[in-house]
């Protein structure tokens, strides 16, 4: 499994946490993910060989929330 960690400054409450984790969760090869609302960040476990960060960033983004640099 590999780890990865996005900063998703927009967040600011729960339902904005399942959001993303809904969108994330629905990836094949995603195995977890956890946002954090007051860190601004969200954590992913994924198998690399079944999905990429280009995916998960689209995932994030298909929530509704931007993926900062």
């Amino acid at each position: 499994m590999t780890e990865v960690t996005f900063r998703v400054p927009d967040m600011s409450c729960a339902h904005c946490k399942a959001a993303v984790e809904g969108e994330l969760n629905r990836l094949p090869g995603v195995e977890s993910s956890n946002a954090d609302v007051e860190k601004g960040t969200v954590e992913v476990s994924y198998d690399e060989t079944r999905v990429d960060t280009e995916e998960l960033e689209g995932a994030i983004e298909e929530a509704g929330y931007t993926v900062a640099a």
